[in-house]
């Protein structure tokens, strides 16, 4: 293979101002650094010129230079083979271009969307709560209308009827006199995303959750106490802690074993937290052991509730071995103070209960009511 003799560059080729309306309108580089502009493919003949929009994308289509745009078959080659989906719309937001990515992420061949408005019943994106955004915020209206780039989570229309949820960013594009004729949108399928958000969700759960009973652990049972005794400091908003201990669980598990153990444990769960109401919080402290944590304004709200909980523990049964077991609870409850500690109010609470096993089992026992 031979070498040039000359380093003298060849003529630039120049292109008649009738060129070839294949060839398509230059969009704003990406960055700074670009060397030639992304080019905007032509919408098809046979989209109305009328509108100022589209004869403006036609006309730009018409007379660019070579020099200033991409081959066509290269370019839609390019976007064919990214994993986004990419449109591409005039000022009336009629489609000019769908990539491959969009007809596999849609289910909408690019013969079924161009030269439709991208709210005629093809994508009609929603928000979270099912609210449509076509004639409303829709991200490629606001783009079109404000000339700014937006973003955001939205669900579309699938061919076959589902919601697909998609990460949608549009870039406004703007001719030579900087007025915008179109913009370009961007979309990502977001089921993946969502499906590891929701594992993280789970996984919180599961860093907070008891997996034997379901109620909150002991972590959880901690990070309740001080948040309530730091709300108690600052708001003054008093409540109460009942420790709740099974009686008898140790005879229970050397008699049965674990299972039916954790069994009782689950039944004395699911108990409690039917006495308890639906803001206030049960967590299992470990073992056999629950704490109760209740939000409470009167000293005299605290007796009747802790009773409740002891008697349909009382009521509460399960079958094992062929017999029928009858479980009772010890319970000592007391209302928190400003000067506690999470540590010296478990103390405080769990000597209570301490109380009411020595006194003879199922029973409450409660601090003074304050004066």
């Amino acid at each position: 293979m031979s070498e040039r003799s000359d380093s003298t560059p060849p003529p630039r080729r120049s292109t008649p101002p009738a060129a070839d309306a294949k060839r398509g309108t230059p969009l704003p580089p990406r960055s700074s650094g670009s060397r030639e502009p992304l080019v905007c493919p032509p919408p098809p003949a046979d989209l109305p010129a009328s509108d100022p929009g589209a004869q403006a994308l036609i006309e730009r289509a018409r007379g660019l230079p070579t020099t200033a745009r991409l081959d066509d078959a290269f370019f839609r080659s390019i976007l064919d083979h990214l994993e986004d989906g990419v449109y591409v719309t005039d000022a009336a937001r009629r489609v000019v271009f769908w990539n491959k990515a969009a007809e596999r992420i849609t289910g909408y061949r690019a013969d079924e969307v161009v030269g439709l408005s991208c709210s005629q019943d093809i994508l009609v994106h929603v928000d979270e709560h099912g609210a449509q955004l076509c004639g409303g915020p829709c991200p490629l209206a606001a783009a079109l209308s404000s000339g700014d780039p937006h973003e955001q989570d939205v669900f579309l229309h699938h061919h076959d009827g589902h919601r697909v949820p998609v990460r949608v960013q549009v870039q406004p594009l703007r001719d030579d006199a900087d007025r915008v004729v179109g913009a370009l949108e961007v979309f990502r399928d977001n089921t993946n995303r969502l499906t590891e958000l929701r594992k993280i969700e789970e996984l919180k759960a599961f860093a907070y959750l008891d997996p034997v009973t379901g109620v909150g652990n002991r972590r959880y049972s901690e990070l309740t106490l001080q948040a309530r005794l730091d709300e108690l400091r600052r708001y003054g908003w008093s409540f109460a802690v009942l420790f709740i201990d099974v009686d008898n669980f140790k005879t229970i598990n050397d008699d049965f074993g674990h299972e039916v153990g954790d069994r009782v444990v689950r039944m004395v769960g699911r108990t409690l937290a039917g006495s308890l109401r639906t803001f206030d919080f049960l967590g299992r402290w470990g073992g056999d052991e629950f704490i109760a944590v209740v939000p409470m304004q009167l000293d005299s709200m605290l007796p009747p509730l802790a009773d409740r909980c002891r008697a349909l523990a009382e009521q509460s049964s399960l079958q094992a071995g062929g017999r029928t077991m009858h479980l009772t609870v010890s319970i000592g409850a007391t209302m928190a103070r400003a000067s506690d500690t999470p540590e010296v109010l478990i103390a405080r609470v769990d000597e209570l209960m301490y109380q009411s096993k020595l006194a003879g089992r199922n029973r409450v026992t409660l601090t003074p009511a304050r004066g």
